[in-house]
C-alpha cells in the first residue's frame, strides 16, 4: 500500500543537522525537477525578499521564511517526518509509533511538495515555505512543473498494490493516478454523520487517525474492497461512494 500525503504549511525548525544532500533524497527521477525549483527559490529569496514575499503569498509576520528559504543550501536537515507538522501529522504522530510500525510508515508513506515533489518520511530536509500552489516567476505554476517528472516517476512508486490519496487538490494536480493505477487507487472523504457534509479541519486529523490505525495494525489492503474492510474492523464508519471514494462518516467535528 501506497498512501500519499500533503505537507504542513507550518514546518518545524530545520535544527543543526548535516545540511541537505539531494542525492540522498527517494524518488531519485525527481531530481532534475527538485533542482530546478530549489535554484529558482533559492535565488529568489536571496535577492529580492519582498518579491519573494509576494509570489510565496507571505504575510508581513511570515517574512522570516524568505530568510530560510535562501539558506536552504545550508540550513541543517531533519527527516521530513519531523519536519512536517500540523493537524493531520500531529493525529498520526510518527515518533510515537512502535519500531514495526515506524518501518512499514517509512516504506508505505509520501508526502508531496511543492520545493521537493514527493519525499518519504526517512528523507532528511530542511525546513521550507513554498506551497504546491505558487508560481515562481521562471518555472511557472509548481503543479505543472511537476507533472511531466512525476508522471515519468510515480507509476513504478506505485507498484501493483493500493494506492491511497490523501492529498488536498493543489497537491493532487501534480500527479494523477491513470489507467490500472487509478483502477486501484482510493480516496477519502470525511462526512459529518448527521448531516452527511464535508467536515474541514476535522478533516485532517480523521485522515492522520486513519493513516496511524493502518500502520499500527499492519493492515495490507490490495484493493478497494480491502480497504473498507480493514477500516471497518478498526472501527471507522466507512461508504463506498463512486470513483474510488470512500466517505468516512464521524460524529464530531472539532
Amino acid at each position: 500500500m501506497l498512501v500519499l500525503l500533503p505537507p504542513s504549511e507550518g514546518k518545524a525548525a530545520s535544527g543543526r543537522g548535516a545540511p541537505l544532500e539531494p542525492g540522498s533524497l527517494s524518488l531519485p527521477g525527481l531530481a532534475e525537477a527538485r533542482a530546478a525549483v530549489l535554484d529558482e527559490l533559492v535565488e529568489l529569496c536571496a535577492a529580492d525578499e519582498e518579491k519573494a514575499r509576494e509570489v510565496l503569498g507571505l504575510s508581513e509576520g511570515l517574512r522570516g521564511e524568505v530568510a530560510k528559504n535562501a539558506e536552504l543550501r545550508t540550513a541543517g536537515a531533519r527527516p521530513a517526518g519531523e519536519i512536517y507538522t500540523g493537524v493531520l501529522y500531529d493525529a498520526l504522530g510518527l515518533a510515537t509509533l512502535d519500531a514495526a510500525a515506524r518501518k512499514r510508515a517509512r516504506a508505505s508513506l509520501l508526502v508531496f511538495s511543492g520545493l521537493w515533489g514527493a519525499v518519504r518520511v526517512d528523507d532528511r530536509i530542511p525546513s521550507y515555505r513554498c506551497s504546491m500552489g505558487v508560481k515562481l516567476p521562471g518555472l511557472g505554476a509548481l503543479g505543472a512543473h511537476w507533472r511531466g517528472a512525476m508522471a515519468s516517476v510515480m507509476p513504478e512508486v506505485a507498484g501493483d498494490g493500493l494506492v491511497l490519496d490523501l492529498r488536498s487538490s493543489a497537491y493532487a494536480s501534480a500527479w494523477k493516478p491513470k489507467g490500472e493505477v487509478a483502477a486501484r487507487t482510493a480516496t477519502v472523504r470525511v462526512l459529518h454523520a448527521p448531516t452527511r457534509k464535508v467536515v474541514s479541519h476535522f478533516n485532517k486529523a480523521t485522515k492522520g487517525r486513519i493513516v496511524r490505525s493502518l500502520l499500527e495494525a499492519g493492515a495490507a489492503p490490495k484493493g478497494r474492497e480491502e480497504l473498507v474492510e480493514a477500516l471497518r474492523e478498526l472501527g471507522y464508519v466507512v461508504e463506498e461512494g463512486k470513483a474510488g471514494v470512500l466517505d468516512v462518516l464521524v460524529d464530531q467535528i472539532h
